[in-house]
């Protein structure tokens, strides 16, 4: 009998595995970890039903890729079992090296290493687990296959993890701006000269994308709210490392050791739980400023945000700073763990790599930046960005 398992999933409905490799991955421990790290982070504390996991995340961009796949080889593109299997893999594992709460604490736990390097160490160490089974996937994670829309479908600014996390983040958030409309878009899909293209009827499927991906930033990702839990969450994490504050194993490493003594499995062994517990721990902390951050998260006592559309005056930032060190009797140096500004930013489209190309009925290409279409070119035209100030509440 064929192998087959099917996941009940709240997005796409049914999922099915029908592949015992790529079973025997989900099944892993490395794997299983996604189950324990939250997908938006923080954004939780601003909209309740945020609390989806990695692990959603990446069965339902497995579920977008097998959707993908079966559309273009019924266009005729030639796609071999091991290519396909490989493709599944690859989008499978893509966020496996995300550590505790995602991107929030990306640069802080791990500072200077991208997740998907680690990523890669992952699916590196389990290509050697599976006898050399993923090394297709490897290369079309890297990019260094040759047939680059593979690669493409992993990464790229028509992704099918771009796909999956819009649809997902839209709808455990309930912020329905953000819906996209995949299977459509999935359905436009073509391949042309090795490249991933959309049809042309696909534009105004793409042009929906592309605004939803916008509203979700603007709405979700940059919520003042959610930037301020995120730093105060990565402060704390700083702060404890400043300090050299004590918690439990294996999160204890990463606060109190060099980042080049931690190992792979170690990395593998810590998730959002670690965390939160060192957060419970360190809210008795005898450092007023790691216990003040820790409760603040926990109890949902916020810094506030103030965002501008310009930078903010130096005087008015010192100001602030002398206020908030006068009514919590801190000293002048850690009064900038609590009061800071910085920029929140993000591009709804890449003008230099990775475009999105329309494939023309009479055969013609075209970057979606060069359509003569105003409202495309309008919504992707220029970054969202926005100056910021954080400050503790003094009523």
């Amino acid at each position: 009998m064929p192998f087959h398992k099917i996941i009940n999933d709240p997005v796409y409905g049914f999922i099915t595995i029908d592949d015992e490799l790529v079973f025997s991955i989900i099944a892993h421990p490395y794997y299983q970890r996604l189950r324990r790290i939250q997908q938006m982070a923080m954004a939780h504390l601003v909209y309740p039903g945020a609390v989806h996991t990695r692990l959603h995340h990446s069965l339902g961009a497995y579920h977008l890729m097998c959707m993908a796949l079966q559309e273009l080889t019924r266009k005729g593109i030639e796609i071999t079992a091991a290519e396909q299997q490989a493709a599944k893999i690859a989008i499978l594992l893509h966020d496996v090296g995300h550590g505790p709460y995602s991107h929030a604490l990306e640069q802080v736990l791990a500072e200077g290493v991208h997740h998907e390097k680690i990523s890669l160490l992952i699916i590196e160490e389990l290509n050697k687990k599976f006898e050399g089974k993923l090394q297709i996937a490897q290369e079309i994670f890297t990019g260094s296959y040759h047939k680059k829309f593979l690669h493409q479908l992993v990464s790229g600014q028509l992704d099918v993890d771009r796909m999956d996390y819009l649809t997902r983040d839209s709808f455990f958030s309930g912020v329905i701006e953000g819906y996209v409309a995949y299977d459509r878009i999935l359905k436009m899909i073509t391949v042309h000269n090795g490249e991933l293209m959309v049809e042309e009827k696909g534009i105004y499927s793409i042009e929906k994308f592309l605004i939803s991906r916008r509203l979700m930033y603007r709405q979700v990702y940059l919520h003042k709210t959610v930037l301020s839990a995120e730093q105060m969450l990565q402060r704390i994490i700083k702060r404890a490392k400043f300090i050299g504050a004590q918690c439990q194993q294996p999160l204890n490493s990463f606060i109190n050791e060099p980042l080049q003594n931690i190992t792979l499995e170690q990395f593998c062994s810590i998730d959002d739980a670690d965390v939160l517990m060192a957060i419970k721990t360190w809210c008795s902390h005898t450092d007023k400023i790691l216990s003040y951050l820790c409760n603040g998260i926990l109890n949902r006592r916020l810094l506030k945000v103030r965002y501008s559309s310009t930078a903010l005056e130096e005087n008015i930032l010192q100001q602030k700073k002398q206020e908030v060190a006068t009514a919590l009797n801190i000293s002048n140096e850690d009064v900038s763990w609590l009061v800071f500004d910085g920029i929140a930013s993000s591009s709804t489209y890449d003008f230099e790599s990775q475009q999105i190309k329309i494939l023309f009925k009479d055969g013609s290409v075209k970057d979606i930046a060069a359509v003569d279409d105003a409202l495309i070119n309008e919504s992707m035209r220029g970054n969202i960005k926005k100056y910021y100030i954080c400050y503790p509440g003094l009523q």
